[in-house]
Formats: C-alpha cells, sequence, structure tokens
C-alpha cells in the first residue's frame, strides 16, 4: 500500500474505532478525498483494505458502509473470542519467558495507577497492551490472528465499556487474576481466568447494550 493510502486508511480507521463514523453510516468517495487530500483512486484502496478488515461493507453502485453488527453477531463473536482466548492462554502460561511476565507484571501495576487516577483511556492502552503480551508468548498464531481480527470489529464497541460504572475496576481483578495464573505458569487455571474475562465482557455488552451502542 503507497503512502497516501496508507495515510487514508489511517484516518478512515481511527475515525470508525472512536466513534466518529457510526455504524450503518455511508462513507462517500469525493468527501473522503476533498477531507484528507487525496486522489479518489488512493480512497479506493483505503476502502479496500477496511473491508478486509470487516469494518466496511462494498456494494457495487452503492459505496461503502460502516459495518453494523447485531447484539446477536456481537454475542457469537464474544463467544468465540472466549473460546480462541482461552487456547491462547493456555499454550502462553506454559511458555512465557520471565521477562514477558515481568511485562505483565508491569503493565498490572500501570493499570492500577490509571485506575485510581480515573484515566480510562490510559488504562484502555495497558489493557491492550496485557492481551498483547499474551498472544506473543502464545504458540497459537492461528488463534491468536482470529482474536486480533475480532477484536477489531468490536473495537469501538469494547472501549466503551470502561464507562460503565463498576466495570473497569471488575476488569481490573480480573487482570490480577489472570497475572496470579500466569505467575504460577498453571496453564489449565490462565485459560479459566482469561474465559471469565471474556465472559464478563461479554455480559457487560449484554446488559448495557443499549448505552454502548
Amino acid at each position: 500500500m503507497s503512502r497516501p493510502s496508507e495515510v487514508a486508511y489511517q484516518f478512515i480507521r481511527e475515525k470508525i474505532m472512536e466513534g466518529t463514523y457510526k455504524p450503518s453510516q455511508k462513507l462517500i468517495e469525493s468527501e473522503l478525498a476533498e477531507l484528507i487530500g487525496v486522489s479518489r483512486n488512493t480512497i479506493k484502496k483505503a476502502l479496500l483494505k477496511l473491508e478486509q478488515e470487516n469494518l466496511i461493507s462494498l456494494e457495487d453502485n452503492k459505496g461503502a458502509t460502516i459495518k453494523s453488527f447485531s447484539l446477536e453477531e456481537i454475542i457469537n463473536y464474544l463467544e468465540i473470542r472466549e473460546v480462541l482466548e482461552g487456547l491462547i492462554a493456555k499454550s502462553a502460561a506454559a511458555n512465557i519467558s520471565e521477562a514477558k511476565l515481568l511485562e505483565l507484571e508491569e503493565t498490572v501495576e500501570k493499570m492500577k495507577s490509571h485506575l485510581e487516577l480515573n484515566r480510562f483511556d490510559e488504562y484502555s492502552k495497558c489493557n491492550h497492551q496485557f492481551h498483547s503480551i499474551i498472544y506473543e508468548a502464545s504458540t497459537n498464531i492461528q488463534a491468536v490472528d482470529m482474536v486480533r481480527k475480532i477484536k477489531t470489529q468490536l473495537q469501538r464497541l469494547q472501549i466503551k465499556t470502561v464507562l460503565v460504572p463498576g466495570r473497569t475496576l471488575e476488569s481490573f481483578n480480573e487482570h490480577q487474576k489472570i497475572l496470579h495464573a500466569f505467575k504460577t505458569k498453571d496453564s489449565n487455571w490462565a485459560e479459566e481466568a482469561i474465559r471469565l474475562h471474556v465472559s464478563n465482557v461479554r455480559k457487560t455488552i449484554v446488559d448495557n447494550y443499549s448505552f454502548l451502542v
């Protein structure tokens, strides 16, 4: 992908993730080209990449539309993610290095600090980093790839879960349990702890769906 196409792709993707561009919204190539300062052909290339990530749908003569998932689809995605995250954690706990364990521990400490200061954006970044460390330690590369795709599609929704009263503290406690499981190198405990975490994310979304969409 050329530099202009990458710039256009990153711009549109960020707007989708932060919620500026909303589910079911039409994306007009000419307007995007003028806004970003690139050609329509460049926008087309950026939109094709976004379609590959399942963030938008492209139809002949209808253009691009931001993907909108029903609650049932979201639940299905999170049920799949729960199983895959369990497989990832199981292999990661058995193979994680001391250096990666230290990274996990330091990340949890940062999460605690951000939580105490109500820095929810920073907390979310650390949350993402925590899981990335686990993915890097896992030998199940295929499961990691599938989970990353699911998280990309649901990221704009899951980011908002930190705004649900009490959820961030629950999330922090769940990450502490995952960390303890990894420190003991107990694969079954790690799998159980991370599956519970994803299950609680799903429950939070279901219980607060009208607030989050």
